[in-house]
């Protein structure tokens, strides 16, 4: 049941974000930058980043939902679960293991991230803005988690996939997703 009274009670983001409109606009504009812009991590890397974010803050919203992304962007269905379960034996490249890591460290100890943290990623041979927009991703989700859990969202993708844009929609259609989402809203 959603937490405010003036949302369905099976209510999803884009109801949270009819309702109360105000300063979406530039928000959904950055998460469309930072999750669809050029980038060294490919956008099912970002999502895949997304949805392991929201999973280890228990947004299921938000894990079932960037999970879906994930897989439109060719991630496989398992590899988020395996993420989740334990980075070492995810069946991830090497390369990308330091930014999970540094990901969850960022998520759970902020306090705790160390020079050694940034270094490991970028010994795996990652530049500098890429293990930026990682961290703008983990952010990002962060905040979109607690708008989630804060309003009571609870449409339930795992067992409504079949309702996510992405089970309709090419990659192709997909690429500005979070710009088309402001627009569909009237936020542009």
């Amino acid at each position: 049941m959603a937490l405010l009274p003036s949302l369905p009670e099976i209510s999803s983001l884009g109801d949270v974000f009819d309702r109360f409109p105000h300063g979406l606009a530039p928000l959904l504009e950055y998460a469309n930058a930072v999750l669809r812009d050029d980038s060294e991590l490919t956008i099912g890397e970002r999502e895949l980043i997304a949805a392991y974010v929201s999973g280890l803050n228990a947004c299921s919203f938000c894990h079932d939902s960037h999970k879906i992304y994930a897989e439109a962007f060719g991630i496989e269905a398992n590899v988020v679960e395996a993420l989740l379960e334990n980075i070492e034996t995810a069946p991830v490249s090497e390369r990308l293991k330091p930014i999970f890591r540094y990901v969850n460290k960022l998520n759970s100890l902020p306090p705790k991230l160390a020079a050694a943290d940034a270094e490991a990623v970028m010994e795996a041979g990652w530049s500098e803005q890429t293990l930026f927009t990682a961290i703008q991703v983990s952010g990002l989700f962060n905040l979109f988690n607690r708008i989630v859990e804060g309003t009571g969202v609870n449409f339930d993708y795992n067992s409504n996939s079949e309702a996510h844009p992405a089970s309709t929609k090419s990659a192709d259609e997909m690429a500005n997703s979070y710009r088309d989402f402001a627009v569909r809203l009237g936020l542009k």
